[in-house]
């Protein structure tokens, strides 16, 4: 692929070999590539190209060459099943958004082209509501809003796929009223299976603690650690002894903190109305060097009662199981920055959802 061809949202080589050292000291590719198509250079140029090509070119039958025909999609809205269902989400929403653009943020990935990749990719969705959507008819107001995107890939296919949107940022700019079209959509969707125990602790006793960690510094291992022991045992005190001084964090609908106490006042008033919330990490994908930084993402999910006042009204008594991404950067063995995402329209939903009359 040319230069002149290369998507304008890629990330550009030397980002690459800076950030996830996917060039030796020859620059040859770490990567082997072997099942994938040969014209993309490594795994990150594969991500961000796939996703140029179908979403911004609008080469949607591509699906066919990319995405399994057995493909897993996860949301917070459930899980959907094989290709048709990628087809028909495309197709949906490139017509509601016929101007729609993808700028990539960041990849971060593990793996081989034996056993698979697996990448963590943060993106901004960019366009024009200029048709009709789940949401209604269209506004033609302007949206932008952050995503990030879980897939597994083998031999040139997404085979699994685990997508986060801020689906109430893009409520917002759309001009709708986000609790009345919360509720409406609650009450046509079929009612959602819930475990009936939270998996932080089991009973009354406390959340389980993690092994003490041995050897040299494991980004992943601190980045489970931190949202564990602030999250889960609610020592909001670690925000200190895990995140910069000078941290940078951004939330869903575009929350922005800046150090420890905004962190912390974040934490609390995602707490207050679900005291009993649970984050259980799904998987850690970890890249980068001491030297230059680790880049770290967190798939999560975390679990609730609505039992406490807070943002989001008056207690409902709802469960909530909600997917959620965070991207760290770690730098001199703290979090430096902080990307953590999850549908909170999804989760307005769930809270809103007409109560089971034999509850």
């Amino acid at each position: 692929m040319s230069e002149s061809e290369k998507p304008s949202s890629s990330i550009t080589l030397q980002d690459k070999v800076d950030i996830q050292n996917l060039r030796d000291a020859n620059g040859r590719p770490r990567q082997g590539m072997q099942g994938f198509d040969p014209r993309f250079e490594d795994f990150v140029d594969y991500i961000i190209g796939i996703t140029h090509e179908i979403w911004e070119e609008k080469s949607i039958g591509k699906l066919y060459d990319y995405y399994a025909n057995t493909i897993r999609l996860h949301s917070s809205d459930g899980t959907q099943y094989g290709r048709d269902a990628v087809f028909t989400s495309t197709l949906g929403t490139l017509a509601a958004y016929p101007d729609r653009r993808l700028y990539g943020d960041e990849v971060i990935w593990d793996g081989d082209d034996e056993q698979g990749y697996y990448s963590s990719h943060r993106l901004v969705h960019e366009g024009s509501n200029r048709g009709w959507s789940l949401y209604g008819p269209p506004t033609n107001n302007r949206v932008r809003y952050y995503a990030i995107a879980d897939c597994f890939c083998r031999r040139n296919m997404v085979v699994e796929e685990w997508l986060v949107r801020d689906e109430l940022t893009l409520v917002h700019q759309l001009g709708l009223d986000p609790l009345k079209t919360a509720r409406a959509m609650a009450r046509a969707e079929p009612p959602q299976q819930h475990a009936a125990d939270i998996e932080r602790g089991t009973g009354q006793l406390p959340p389980p603690a993690l092994p003490e960690p041995q050897g040299p510094f494991d980004a992943a291992d601190f980045a489970r650690r931190a949202l564990h022991e602030v999250w889960n045992w609610r020592l909001l005190n670690k925000v200190r002894d895990y995140h910069a001084e000078t941290l940078r964090a951004e939330g869903p609908s575009l929350r922005r903190m800046h150090g420890h106490n905004e962190y912390q006042g974040f934490a609390l008033a995602l707490l207050a109305p679900f005291p009993d919330l649970a984050f259980t990490i799904e998987r850690s994908t970890c890249c980068g060097d001491g030297e230059k930084g680790w880049r770290v993402a967190l798939r999560w999910r975390m679990q609730g009662t609505h039992t406490g006042f807070g943002n989001y009204g008056e207690p409902t008594g709802q469960r909530i199981n909600i997917l959620g991404i965070s991207h760290m950067f770690i730098q001199d063995e703290r979090i430096q920055q902080e990307w953590m995402l999850f549908d909170e329209f999804a989760l307005l939903k769930q809270i809103h959802r007409p109560q089971d009359p034999g509850s």
